[in-house]
């Protein structure tokens, strides 16, 4: 594992003192869990945008709908 050495404001490190107090939990370990969600909810807003974006690119589109096709017909047969 490696060191990370940062600065943060007064305030918001009070209140990390506080919450790791209060959840009985080591400082470091809430900044590692609060980094992990945040860093999560990064990679699903990425990848909702790019459904947008593909949803608005029309070879895509063509392209999903004949998968989709082709996916009911495979459900009628059986």
């Amino acid at each position: 594992m490696a060191v990370f050495t940062s600065t943060l404001p007064d305030d918001l490190l009070k209140r990390l003192s506080e919450n790791a107090k209060k959840l009985s939990v080591p400082k470091n370990k809430l900044l590692e869990r609060a980094l992990n969600a945040y860093l999560d909810q990064i990679n699903k807003a990425e990848y909702a945008k790019s459904y947008k974006q593909f949803g608005d690119d029309e070879d895509i589109m063509k392209a999903a709908e004949e998968g989709m096709s082709d996916y009911y017909k495979q459900i009628e047969d059986q």
